[in-house]
């Protein structure tokens, strides 16, 4: 359970985050929505405890992320960040190895193989391990940060656009990948996405931002309408089922 209590952030006289309140119930997928500037990455930044809010908390199964002890927090909460800044002349089996830092400070134990070996292996990642990560595709340099923050075997995963700079294949591909994590692992999955129909294909809950502040929340049924879809980027859709699935139409 994550529980974002009157969160607010600000830059000078410019308020990023407004009083946002939310209630992150255990499992399954969230996506957070909206316009560029609607305060989407900084949210999830203040709810990994990579930005301090201005007022407001963020508690994790209880917890006070601003108190909590950093090593207490790794082990119940990952997040991946947009800017991945890691040595590209690591292998993906050492990049991997770095989600154990929180429980073994650099220092790989028996007990960190299991979770290793198992999220390599979830993202399919095997006839990858020995190669650096310069010389993999996007796509695949993706997986290898999704697969490091698995192998932090955290109930919750944060993660900031994850979809960025792949292409429909490859997107299509992680999206699959963050279902399979809450289905089948159990995972807590909240996640940034520029798409509107990713969100309503793949997630369980849609949180829809603007100017900082929460415009929507719901199913993708209740988020994924005319009117709804209006309200959030100001702009007309078409709403058609596919599968039983909304899907948004959009044209000038």
């Amino acid at each position: 359970m994550i529980d974002i209590e009157a969160v607010s952030k600000r830059y000078g006289a410019q308020t990023v985050v407004s009083g946002v309140t939310l209630a992150l119930p255990a499992g399954g997928v969230t996506a957070i929505v909206g316009p560029n500037g609607a305060g989407k990455s900084t949210l999830l930044s203040i709810m990994s405890r990579l930005m301090k809010p201005d007022a407001g908390r963020v508690l994790v199964d209880g917890m006070d992320v601003a108190t909590t002890s950093g090593d207490v927090l790794a082990r119940r909460l990952s997040v991946l960040r947009q800017d991945n800044a890691l040595a590209a002349r690591l292998t993906v089996a050492e990049l991997v190895a770095f989600g154990r830092y929180p429980h073994s400070k650099g220092r790989l134990v028996a007990s960190d193989r299991e979770p290793i070996e198992r999220a390599i292996g979830f993202l399919g990642l095997d006839p990858y391990r020995h190669r650096f990560l310069d010389e993999l595709s996007g796509g695949q340099r993706q997986r290898a940060f999704v697969a490091m923050v698995l192998a932090q075997d955290t109930d919750a995963i944060l993660l900031d656009e994850p979809l960025n700079n792949l292409d429909m294949k490859h997107a299509v591909a992680m999206m699959g990948i963050l279902r399979r994590a809450a289905d089948d692992l159990g995972k807590t999955v909240v996640v940034v996405l520029h798409d509107i129909n990713f969100a309503a294909s793949y997630c369980d809950r849609i949180v829809a931002m603007r100017e900082g502040a929460v415009v929507h929340d719901g199913t993708p049924d209740e988020i994924v309408t005319p009117e709804a879809l209006r309200a959030i980027y100001d702009m007309e859709m078409q709403v058609v089922r596919i599968d039983g699935r909304p899907v948004c139409v959009f044209w000038r």
